[in-house]
């Protein structure tokens, strides 16, 4: 289980997350949800030891994780970041084989094995006949496509990602988002994801977390969170909700205004 207890992050002088907490159980996905600007990227920075915690702690299994070494951590965690600047000169495969560096040996020598999981993560997100090309030749989709077999590659049981599902089509979302469901049920993942498509997270999370200017506002299940009771004063918005009549879950589309 990860567990952060009562965690505050600064950005200077700025305070970005208030006393937040939330635990997450391995086989879960538990979506994050908020505005722009409500702390969900920081939260998930203060969790992989990007950016240090004011106060509060983070653990795993009970162990304190901000004590870890930083191999340590990349053999609990692995992160999916937002797609960034990825080394246009590296190929997809030497890419992932990065997400094996926690376990090489002290020559940094890379194993059969190592190249074998490798394979089989890029062969999960569809990614498998990108091997041979560079990063700079890759459309912003197949790179967060990498990005996660990447993750995968470390083989941790937690996994953390940042809008996992941006620049992606609407087929490579869905079997993204299918695939991150899958690996939490059958690798027992405990899996927290910054969702910014309400509608997604209502779809594959199993419990969502809603933040708003750093602070924890309310968890639990889509159809508890995704009410327009709770959701309007986050949102400032009108909403209209109705109910999925087959996953009867709730579906969430804005209230439409027609100017003259």
């Amino acid at each position: 289980m990860l567990k952060i207890q009562s965690l505050s992050v600064d950005y200077g002088a700025r305070r970005v997350l208030h006393d937040v907490s939330i635990e997450v159980q391995s086989g879960e996905a538990l979506a994050l949800i908020g505005p722009n600007g409500a702390g969900k990227s920081s939260l998930i920075r203060a969790i992989s030891g990007i950016i240090p915690a004011r106060t509060g702690s983070i653990t795993f299994d009970g162990h304190d994780f901000l004590r870890y070494s930083a191999t340590q951590r990349a053999r609990l965690i692995a992160v999916v970041p937002q797609v960034t600047a990825l080394p246009a000169a590296f190929t997809v495969w030497e890419t992932v084989l990065l997400g094996r560096t926690p376990y090489l040996n002290f020559l940094g020598q890379v194993s059969p094995t190592d190249e074998q999981i490798a394979r089989a993560s890029l062969d999960r997100v569809d990614a498998l006949h990108l091997s041979d090309r560079y990063i700079g030749e890759i459309s912003g989709g197949e790179q967060q496509r990498v990005l996660l077999a990447r993750a995968l590659a470390q083989q941790t049981p937690a996994l953390l990602l940042d809008e996992p599902t941006a620049h992606l089509d609407i087929q490579h979302q869905s079997a993204l988002m299918n695939l991150v469901k899958a690996q939490a049920r059958q690798c027992n993942l405990a899996v927290l994801m910054v969702v910014h498509d309400l509608n997604l997270a209502a779809l594959y999370a199993d419990r969502v977390a809603l933040l708003e200017q750093g602070h924890l506002r309310a968890v639990g299940t889509p159809a508890e969170i995704l009410n327009e009771k709770i959701l309007k004063p986050i949102y400032g918005m009108d909403l209209n909700i109705v109910q999925h009549p087959d996953y009867l879950i709730p579906l969430i589309f804005p209230e439409r205004r027609v100017i003259a």
